[in-house]
């Protein structure tokens, strides 16, 4: 009853409350979704078009980065016109932040967020509340087709929950949010023991999180025999899901996990549809630019640096930013029907790949997945690389781990590193998160 209240009743009120056009978008949305590649696309560029003509008139930075490259707004009729853009990068934003705000507001009126900085650059973002209205809508549809629908109850593997505090904070989280929280800054048998108790009081229709904090849980669930928690949707996000641990999760949970990609600076980037074939972009909201190291456009199936463009923030435009992930798009039509395209995979960020001594690198993220699934007993790993000679090997034991682990870890790895690498491994309880409650599992630092 109170799931169908919540969606029925209590959003469509909220929002009027509030003047939110989020569920007036996301209705936009669910309509658009089913249109040919081509109108969407036509969609899009006009957003594009607009949004290039608004940061031409009130972003001081992009006004003074197309008067010094000579770029009229008013000519670009074509994604070759508009690659003309200069890049826009992280370092872009931090050394220039309060040019890139558009005139138009006030920076105290804006929604500000702050990037976790785990590649080395942490940067403070600013949203207009018609930008976070769409963002929220995108992810309502998103939502969807993981089986998880407005209003259901849902329980979020998340690092530092927010706690509710003000009259108007408990209301919402009661009657909108409905969400049960398992901390993950705090992942042990106890706390995950605690947690199957919450949400068995409370039964959740839908899980939230980390994608590699999920599979702890659902790690946790398969190993004590746990065969009730059986939710209707199961959402990874904000990291890399490797596929021995979907596997794990659908198995402990008896439930597909459904992908979805994202960031802090332009909200929802792809996700998958319930075909769980490859990732449909959010053409509506976002262009992605997939270039290779010349920074032309990379093939179909090749992997290339994802440059964004988000087509509605005019609080802080970003035009062709840099975003610091390696993905493949696709020219495949998904069997589902949908006229969004496909991004195919992430291949990690850039600061995840790790480099060879002949000059190659390799998709750290990648080679960790693979060595899991090869080598029995290693529960979790993480690899290091402080110069191009060394590489530290962080391995938490796994339930089958014999005397031959270790040996067999160094054989899988010395496939991709030669000799010339000291490979060195180190015992370790668990690997450490990021504060944010985040796990990187390959960090190059050379």
């Amino acid at each position: 009853m109170l799931t169908h209240l919540s969606r029925h009743v209590f959003y469509p009120l909220w929002d009027l409350k509030d003047r939110s056009r989020r569920l007036e978008e996301w209705k936009n949305l669910e309509r658009q979704q089913w249109w040919p590649r081509q109108e969407l696309e036509a969609l899009q560029w006009q957003r594009v078009q607009e949004m290039v003509r608004y940061a031409a008139r009130h972003s001081p930075y992009y006004r003074g980065l197309f008067r010094e490259h000579g770029i009229k707004p008013d000519r670009i009729r074509s994604l070759d016109d508009f690659r003309a853009i200069p890049v826009t990068t992280k370092q872009s934003i931090r050394n220039n932040l309060d040019r890139f705000i558009s005139d138009e507001f006030a920076k105290d009126e804006l929604v500000t967020a702050k990037t976790g900085g785990s590649t080395g650059v942490s940067l403070h973002l600013y949203f207009d509340e018609a930008c976070q209205e769409r963002r929220n809508a995108a992810q309502l549809l998103a939502d969807r087709w993981s089986g998880w629908d407005l209003g259901v109850k849902k329980a979020a593997v998340w690092g530092n929950p927010p706690v509710p505090k003000t009259p108007k904070q408990k209301l919402r989280h009661h009657l909108l949010d409905r969400t049960v929280y398992l901390d993950t800054m705090d992942l042990n048998d106890s706390s995950m023991g605690a947690f199957v108790k919450l949400w068995r009081r409370q039964k959740p229709e839908a899980i939230f999180g980390h994608a590699h904090s999920i599979y702890i849980f659902a790690r946790y669930v398969d190993r004590e025999g746990i065969r009730d928690l059986r939710p209707r949707g199961i959402v990874a996000t904000s990291m890399m899901l490797l596929e021995h641990e979907r596997a794990l999760i659908e198995s402990a949970f008896g439930c597909r996990v459904t992908n979805r990609y994202g960031c802090e600076e332009v909200g929802l980037i792809a996700c998958e549809c319930e075909q769980h074939n490859g990732m449909h972009l959010n053409l509506p909201h976002v262009l992605v630019e997939c270039l290779d190291s010349d920074g032309r456009p990379a093939a179909p199936g090749q992997p290339g640096k994802l440059v964004l463009t988000d087509l509605n923030n005019q609080g802080m435009p970003l035009i062709r930013y840099r975003v610091e992930d390696v993905g493949v798009l696709s020219d495949r039509q998904c069997n589902c029907g949908r006229g969004l395209p496909i991004l195919e995979r992430l291949e990690g960020r850039v600061a995840d790949f790790l480099k060879l001594p002949s000059g190659g690198q390799v998709a750290g993220i990648s080679l960790v997945e693979r060595t899991l699934t090869k080598v029995p007993g290693i529960e979790q790993m993480q690899l290091v690389q402080d110069t191009l000679d060394t590489l530290i090997i962080n391995r938490v034991k796994g339930q089958d781990y014999d005397d031959q682990t270790d040996a067999a870890l160094i054989a899988a790895l010395r496939e991709v590193f030669d000799e010339s690498v000291t490979l060195s491994i180190n015992d370790v309880e668990a690997i450490p998160q990021e504060a944010s409650g985040k796990y990187r599992f390959s960090v190059c630092r050379v």
